[in-house]
């Protein structure tokens, strides 16, 4: 697509790449550009803006990094949906999506019952080894990868398939087998993506992501679920509202 006016001051000290980048930022914040709209290739770019290739590619590696655009072998450079933000509370990410007016959608890569290992049956409060559902999903949002979710449950607590986890999020499925769902010990932190997990998530090697461990816990005392979730850092950030004592 032909996209919106670019001009270049040469004589600026602001480096040609910044330029050229901040102006599609502007576009995409303003609307010119819509979620889903695909960018013109870098020889296109570079074409039609009279600039070198290297100069294109910076402009754009700089929008991918600032989480504007993506690139998708195959399809191109597209406009990316804004940043999912989501308030720190006791809540799922799939419903978190769903009042956001976002379409969710989940891969189970994997459900399976195992030996509970050491570290979480410290959070569990289970002996070691003892039966556990062991659960990863992917989590998408409007068809975009956006998280990769682990959890850990007490085998005896509640019956999962792959058909409730591909269509609904943890905690409806946990309140709909009648358990109250009352607090959680959490903890946010990021770190850098290893190569698995920038394939799985759309991103390079070593980008940002945050994390998220998370223990829960019942009416009756009981530690129901524990978890272990990255998320792109690039399309999702965590809000805490703050008040003085």
């Amino acid at each position: 697509m032909p996209g919106p006016e670019i001009a270049v001051d040469r004589s600026s000290p602001v480096p040609l790449y910044f330029q050229v980048a901040e102006q599609f930022a502007a576009a995409i914040q303003r609307g010119e550009l819509a979620p889903g709209d695909r960018l013109d290739s870098e020889l296109q770019l570079a074409d039609r803006l009279g600039l070198s290739r290297p100069t294109v590619r910076q402009a754009i590696q700089h929008l991918v990094d600032k989480g504007l655009i993506i690139r998708r072998r195959g399809v191109g450079t597209q406009v990316v949906r804004g940043e999912v933000r989501r308030s720190v509370e006791l809540t799922s990410l799939h419903d978190d999506l769903l009042r956001a007016g976002q379409r969710p959608s989940t891969s189970v890569l994997e459900l399976a019952t195992a030996p509970c290992p050491a570290g979480v049956a410290d959070a569990l409060g289970v002996p070691v080894g003892s039966e556990v559902w062991h659960l990863r999903r992917l989590r998408f949002s409007d068809g975009d990868p956006l998280a990769v979710m682990e959890n850990w449950l007490p085998a005896d607590l509640v019956r999962l398939s792959l058909d409730a986890l591909q269509a609904n999020g943890l905690y409806a499925i946990l309140r709909a087998s009648g358990m109250r769902i009352r607090g959680a010990h959490q903890r946010i932190g990021a770190r850098a993506a290893s190569t698995v997990e920038a394939q799985m998530l759309g991103e390079r090697r070593g980008a940002p992501l945050l994390t998220l461990t998370r223990t829960a816990y019942d009416d009756r005392g009981r530690y129901v679920e524990h978890g272990a979730h990255i998320y792109r850092g690039s399309r999702y950030s965590l809000e805490v509202t703050v008040a003085e004592r």
